[in-house]
C-alpha cells in the first residue's frame, strides 16, 4: 500500500471525527473515545466467551453496524483488525481489503451519513474510488448501503415506526428518515437482499437514532432505538452492543413490552449507565441519560451493571436487571439496598411491590385532576364568592364553579399539589450534584383547583393532614424514592409507586422517617449528597 494513502485516520490531529456537530436530535455522533470503550468492552466478552481469543486476530469475524451516521464504530473496528490480523495476513493492502471486503458492513441511516461514513471506513465517498484504501470493490458502496427507503402507510401513521404521515410523506428532496433496518418484516431476508449471501453477523453494534419528532418533543416524541434493538436481536448475533437513552429502563412512551422484555433477557450480560447525556455526549442532553448494554446470544446470566455518578466516578454490581416485584430498573445498587430495608419494613419481604393500601401512588390523582388543560386560562377578578381560585401555568386565576366537571368532590378539601414536571431533567444536577426533584409544590385550601400543570399529591378534610402530609413530601427521603422510581422530566402517578403512605396525623421529618427504616449514616449520606433539602415552607 502507497504510504502516500496512510490508513491510519486516528493518527490525524485532531481526529477529524471529534469535531463534526450532530445533524439533528435523532443524529448523534459517537465520539471515538466512547466507540473504544465499548469495542474494549466487545473484546473483553469474546476472549471470555472464547477461551482468551483476541476477536480483533479472527479473519471469519463479521460485524454490522445498522444505523451507521460517521462510521466510527467500522473504522475503530477497522482499525483493531489491522493490528490484529498481521501475523495472519502479513501484506497491509491484502489485510486490509480483506477486513473491508469481508469483515465490515453498515447500513447508512440518510444519504449524507452514509457518504461521510464511506469516507471515514474507505478514505473515499466511492468504495470502488482511485483514492479508496479498499481494492476489491465492484461498486461505489462497498459494504456500506443506503437507499432511499418510504414508510408504509397504514392510516395516518407508518406500519412500522408509527411516524405521523402528514409530516413524513414527504418529496424526493427531502430525507423520509424510514430507516432500512427497521422497516421490514423479515430482516434477515432483507440483509440478504441488501448484501447478498448467507449475512450471518457475529457482532451487530451501534448508535441508532433515538426518536422521531413529528409534533411532539422530548418525552412526547416518538422513540423508535427499541425497534433496532428487536431488529438486531432478531438476527442472532453472538454480540449485540447499542448506546441508546436510559429512558426506557425506567418509562418512555410506548416503550412497556420493550422493556419487559430487556429486563427479563438474561442474555444481556453488561449494563453502563451515565445519569447525565453530556458525560458522553459533551453538546447532547438527554434526558434521563444513556447508556449502553451488551447481550451475549450464547451465555445468559445476571448483569454486570456499571453505574457512574456526576462525577464520572463509577460502580459495579452484578445482579438481575429486573428486581422481584419492580416493574423498572433500579438504577442505583446503593437505592435498592435502601428500597429493601423501606420494603422489607412495609411488606416483611424483599420484594418490591407494596400492597397497594401502603402505596402513596394511590392518592396522587391522574393528569387533568379537574379536567382544565394546561393552556386554561381564567379571570383575573372575581365575579362571584362562589367563584374558585385556580393555581395556573404562571400564577393563580377565578373561575365559575360551574366550569369545573371533573373531580367537583375535591374543590373543597385540603389539597397537596406538585407540578407535574420535574424541577430539572432527570439526569440535570445543581452544581453540587443535587436535584430538587420536586418543582413548584405547596398546600391549597377548600375552594381552590388546579390546570393540568399540576397534580395533586394528596386531598384532605382537613389542613392539618394536608400539612402533615406535606411535611413528607418535602423530606430529602420522599424525593429519593421518587427519583429511584423514575428518571423522566414528566414525574407520573407511577412515579411515587416506591414512596409508603405514612400516618399523616403528626408531621414528618428525614430524622423521623431515617429511624424508622433503620437506614444507616452511610445510606443517610447517599441520600442526602443527592438531594436537595427542601422546606415546607416553600409552598
Amino acid at each position: 500500500m502507497s504510504a502516500q494513502v496512510p490508513f491510519a485516520l486516528r493518527g490525524r490531529n485532531p481526529d477529524v471525527l471529534t469535531c463534526i456537530a450532530n445533524l439533528s436530535n435523532d443524529e448523534v455522533f459517537t465520539p471515538p473515545e466512547f466507540a473504544n470503550r465499548m469495542l474494549d468492552t466487545l473484546a473483553e466478552a469474546w476472549a471470555a466467551a472464547n477461551g482468551g481469543a483476541n476477536i480483533w486476530a479472527d479473519p471469519t469475524v463479521r460485524f454490522l453496524d445498522p444505523c451507521t451516521k460517521s462510521g466510527v464504530f467500522l473504522r475503530e473496528i477497522t482499525s483493531r483488525l489491522v493490528k490484529g490480523l498481521e501475523a495472519e495476513i502479513p501484506d497491509l493492502e491484502e489485510r486490509v481489503d480483506h477486513i473491508l471486503t469481508q469483515q465490515v458492513f453498515g447500513i447508512g441511516i440518510t444519504y449524507l451519513t452514509s457518504l461521510l461514513a464511506r469516507r471515514s471506513l474507505y478514505c473515499s465517498k466511492h468504495a470502488n474510488g482511485k483514492y479508496s484504501i479498499a481494492k476489491s470493490f465492484a461498486s461505489e458502496d462497498g459494504n456500506i448501503w443506503f437507499q432511499r427507503t418510504e414508510h408504509t402507510w397504514v392510516g395516518k401513521n407508518c406500519k412500522y415506526c408509527s411516524s405521523n404521515k402528514s409530516t413524513f410523506d414527504r418529496g424526493e428532496d427531502l430525507e423520509t428518515h424510514a430507516y432500512a433496518f427497521i422497516h421490514t418484516d423479515d430482516i434477515k431476508t432483507r440483509l440478504v437482499e441488501i448484501f447478498g449471501g448467507n449475512m450471518q453477523f457475529d457482532v451487530i453494534i451501534g448508535n441508532p437514532p433515538y426518536q422521531l419528532d413529528d409534533g411532539g418533543f422530548g418525552a412526547s416524541a416518538i422513540p423508535i432505538y427499541n425497534r433496532f434493538v428487536e431488529q438486531a436481536k432478531a438476527l442472532e448475533p453472538r454480540f449485540l452492543m447499542m448506546v441508546i437513552p436510559s429512558r426506557w429502563l425506567f418509562g418512555g412512551r410506548g416503550l412497556d413490552d420493550f422493556r419487559k422484555a430487556m429486563l427479563t433477557d438474561n442474555r444481556i450480560r453488561k449494563l453502563v449507565d451515565y445519569p447525565d447525556s453530556r458525560q458522553v455526549f459533551p453538546s447532547v442532553d438527554v434526558a434521563g441519560g444513556i447508556c449502553y448494554f451488551l447481550w451475549d446470544r450464547d451465555n445468559p446470566g445476571d448483569c454486570q451493571v456499571v453505574e457512574f455518578d456526576h462525577g464520572l466516578t463509577s460502580s459495579e454490581s452484578v445482579r438481575p436487571l429486573l428486581e422481584e416485584g419492580a416493574e423498572v430498573f433500579i438504577r442505583s445498587h446503593r437505592a435498592l439496598a435502601i428500597l429493601r430495608k423501606v420494603m422489607a419494613l412495609e411488606t416483611k419481604s424483599n420484594s418490591l411491590s407494596l400492597p397497594e393500601t401502603k402505596r402513596f401512588d394511590t392518592q396522587v390523582s391522574s393528569q387533568k385532576p379537574f379536567g382544565l388543560r394546561t393552556f386554561f386560562r381564567g379571570s383575573d377578578k372575581r365575579s362571584s364568592e362562589k367563584d374558585v381560585l385556580v393555581l395556573q401555568s404562571g400564577g393563580q386565576a377565578w373561575i365559575s364553579r360551574s366550569e369545573v366537571t371533573v373531580g367537583e368532590d375535591l374543590i373543597d378539601k385540603w389539597k397537596v399539589f406538585t407540578s407535574k414536571s420535574s424541577s430539572e431533567h432527570a439526569g440535570q444536577v445543581d452544581k453540587n450534584g443535587q436535584r430538587r426533584v420536586l418543582s413548584l409544590s405547596g398546600v391549597i385550601p377548600p375552594g381552590s383547583v388546579v390546570t393540568e400543570t399540576y397534580i395533586l399529591l394528596g386531598s384532605y378534610d382537613t389542613e392539618k393532614e394536608a400539612r402533615n402530609c406535606f411535611s413528607y413530601v418535602v423530606t430529602r427521603f420522599f424525593r429519593f424514592l421518587v427519583a429511584t422510581r423514575s428518571s423522566a422530566q414528566d414525574l407520573a402517578r407511577s412515579a411515587y409507586s416506591f414512596v409508603p403512605l405514612q400516618d399523616f396525623s403528626k408531621a414528618w421529618t428525614d430524622e423521623d422517617l431515617y429511624a424508622k427504616y433503620g437506614l444507616t449514616e452511610d445510606e443517610i449520606a447517599y441520600i442526602e449528597k443527592l438531594i436537595r433539602p427542601m422546606s415546607a415552607d416553600d409552598d
